[in-house]
């Protein structure tokens, strides 16, 4: 994002959703009475895993490139992304019949590179770290003239993100809480906008591996913290919070709840067994923050995000062998 880009806001979320229509899906939102006996409340599951790329990053994506003037949109996008993001833009790239540049950091999870590969992009790898990555966007963007759409600072992710909490939000206009999994913080900062102006007495809460935790340390501090290197098998929560979005998410009163691997692995376990949806443990996080703090959402009625669903099959043994006898 340049320091000359506009805060994004909710009528920018209500355009990206007319922007959006009929490209993305409007996804189910379902419900378990087995996990509402766990966790003591009332929740309802947005199934974002059930989006087209298995994620809701394609809404912030579609809203971008569908956004772009013939003119700009010709000489194609460029990002970087450890994987749903450049999956999705790729695939709204296609959609439009434009060139997609994806820069893809060592380590990143197969599956998710053959998404993005199947989707027509074209792979750029550099080393695993936020600067290596966006030194090299910048030199494709230098080289190509694409236009650089960043995986959740660009305001029009965030209000394309942010449309679905606004769907969830209009069916289920009563939640009294709210949970989206954070990492850079497209999806939650989209899902504060929606929530401010359609229910101002719903409390949002952040839910964030406690190997990358940079977003607990900076509302801690008051200030962004980005003196980390992620240690999570949270693949798609390891980019650092961006400052459009803390803003954002301040602004709104976020509270950020910290689970570990484990626990996320065990909530990504339940839910399979008990809603037959099969989530990454990125997105589990959500329902192991929920059952780790029972005080905080007892008899409440409560909204969660489920992210993305894009888990790599062949590493499920050693997935599920982690979370052992955990009990989330």
């Amino acid at each position: 994002m340049t320091p000359t880009a506009p805060m994004p806001n909710f009528t920018d979320v209500l355009a990206a959703a007319a922007r959006i229509a009929g490209r993305a899906h409007a996804t189910p939102v379902i419900t378990s009475r087995a996990l509402d006996a766990h966790a003591g409340a009332g929740l309802l599951f947005k199934c974002e895993q059930l989006q087209r790329i298995g994620a809701f990053k394609f809404r912030g994506a579609c809203n971008a490139v569908m956004s772009l003037d013939d003119t700009t949109a010709t000489r194609g996008v460029v990002t970087h992304s450890s994987g749903n993001h450049g999956a999705a833009l790729a695939l709204a790239a296609q959609d439009r019949g434009i060139p997609c540049h994806v820069v893809v950091p060592d380590g990143a999870v197969r599956a998710k590179l053959a998404a993005i590969e199947h989707y027509g992009a074209i792979l750029h790898r550099c080393a695993a770290t936020i600067a290596a990555r966006e030194a090299m966007c910048a030199k494709v963007q230098a080289d190509t003239g694409a236009t650089t759409v960043h995986p959740y600072t660009d305001p029009r992710v965030i209000a394309g993100q942010g449309t679905a909490a606004l769907e969830l939000l209009t069916a289920h206009p009563d939640l009294e809480a709210l949970v989206v999994p954070v990492g850079g913080g497209g999806l939650a900062a989209g899902t504060a906008l929606a929530a401010r102006a359609l229910a101002p007495d719903c409390r949002l809460y952040l839910a964030e591996p406690s190997g990358a935790a940079d977003t607990a340390r900076s509302f801690a501090r008051g200030a962004l913290d980005h003196d980390m290197v992620p240690d999570t098998i949270c693949d798609g929560l390891r980019g650092t919070l961006g400052a459009i979005n803390f803003e954002i998410l301040r602004n709104a009163g976020a509270q950020v709840l910290t689970v570990d691997d484990t626990q996320a692995v065990a909530a990504m376990r339940l839910l399979w067994t008990r809603t037959k949806q099969l989530l990454e443990p990125s997105s589990a996080t959500v329902l192991a923050a929920v059952l780790a703090n029972p005080a905080l959402f007892a008899r409440r009625r409560v909204g969660i995000i489920l992210s993305g669903g894009n888990v790599d099959l062949d590493a499920l043994p050693a997935l599920f062998a982690l979370a052992g006898d955990a009990q989330p």
